[in-house]
């Protein structure tokens, strides 16, 4: 399985100014800037690191996932949400040649947890032996930032602070997230019942 992000989250939607104000940094100077390019590498490292740990992709854009059989031919659960389309499924035989599958074969089954491709009539089309399927897809929020659920907004804002704060300090464990982040995106996490189910 291999999950690829196809596009990046323009740098438009990424809230610098609310960041810039959320630490209280000085406006109105003319070298008001200056931190711009630093501001938003800690944004984008926070909505990674908050992606990473609840499965949620926050600001929208596309992605591909491949795979080399289906886990559930009844329905196979995609890996991230919110998914609000799939745009394409294109299999591949062990000669990489593509065969894509008609629309009116599957359909996306929305789910803020667990969003599924499920097909219309009893089971999806087995994946060729030694070959692969691809699906293309577009998850997140919304495309804005004003897009997103206000407790998540805020907890990008305050690990991202915390990533500014603490840019120099090499002592804090690898994938530590503090309380009030994790506090805040627990009702995000992807909850799994049981070993492997749905994935």
């Amino acid at each position: 399985m291999m999950l690829t992000e196809e596009t990046a989250v323009p740098t438009a939607a990424l809230p610098v100014e609310a960041f810039k104000a959320h630490l209280r940094l000085g406006t109105g100077f003319a070298e008001g800037s200056l931190q711009d390019a630093v501001l938003e590498s800690f944004l984008r490292a926070a909505l990674s690191a908050i992606e990473a740990r609840t499965g949620k992709i926050l600001i929208e854009r596309d992605f591909s996932w491949s795979l080399t059989k289906w886990r559930d031919e009844t329905g196979q659960a995609l890996p991230v949400a919110p998914v609000s389309a799939v745009s394409s499924v294109t299999y591949y035989n062990r000669n990489d040649e593509a065969d894509v599958l008609a629309a009116n074969y599957y359909k996306l089954v929305q789910d803020m947890q667990r969003p599924r491709l499920c097909p219309v009539a009893s089971v999806l089309p087995c994946v060729p032996s030694n070959g692969s399927v691809k699906m293309r897809f577009t998850a997140g929020f919304g495309p804005n930032w004003d897009d997103l659920p206000g407790d998540i907004a805020q907890a990008v804002l305050l690990l991202a602070a915390y990533y500014y704060e603490y840019r120099n300090e090499t002592s804090v464990g690898e994938g530590y997230m503090p309380f009030g982040v994790s506090s805040l995106i627990e009702r995000y996490r992807t909850v799994r019942l049981f070993a492997g189910a749905g994935q």
